[in-house]
């Protein structure tokens, strides 16, 4: 069995063969086809949404946030405050543990550097009102360790002479 369609095809062929479509068609046929073969990356629309999105992208992170500057001094004040409420309570036992120490009122010989110390911190603490910035801050926590340091060497030299009476006391009984 034939195929009628096919047998037709083979009878008529010779007046298939003179027939071209038009030009219109032919048109048709490359737009489609076209169409169809660029890939979505090759498309020169798509490539400069992207440029446009990324250079929008650039400017909103390299443009400072001078909104949000207000915020990150608040937090900044906030954690400078936790650090110096720690320090100062670090220092306030160290210089109860002098006082036991020496039986005496102040710390002798560290009054003078510990006044000076003293001195500075609060001129680095107006500034840190009138201009907060990283700098200040390290300068505050430096100058609070400084004192820390200061008052641990104190206990240290303290504790050694207490220990040396004690020895002396124990060779004289």
């Amino acid at each position: 069995m034939k195929d009628p369609l096919e047998e037709f095809v083979r009878q008529n062929r010779n007046a298939f063969d003179d027939k071209e479509p038009s030009d219109k068609v032919w048109k048709n046929i490359e737009t489609a086809m076209s169409f169809k073969s660029q890939r979505i990356w090759e498309s020169v629309t798509l490539w400069r949404a992207a440029a446009v999105v990324f250079m929008a992208l650039s400017a909103y992170l390299l443009i400072p946030k001078s909104i949000n500057s207000s915020h990150a001094t608040d937090i900044a004040a906030t954690e400078f405050n936790d650090v110096e409420a720690y320090y100062f309570m670090q220092i306030s036992e160290k210089v109860e543990m002098i006082d036991e120490f020496e039986k005496a009122d102040g710390l002798n010989g560290f009054t003078h550097d510990f006044q000076q110390l003293d001195a500075m911190y609060m001129v680095l603490k107006e500034e840190m009102k009138a201009s907060p910035s990283q700098k200040v801050k390290d300068a505050l926590v430096l100058n609070l360790l400084v004192r820390i340091d200061l008052l641990n060497q104190r206990l240290h030299k303290l504790e050694m002479e207490y220990r040396a009476e004690e020895e002396k006391a124990d060779d004289s009984v």
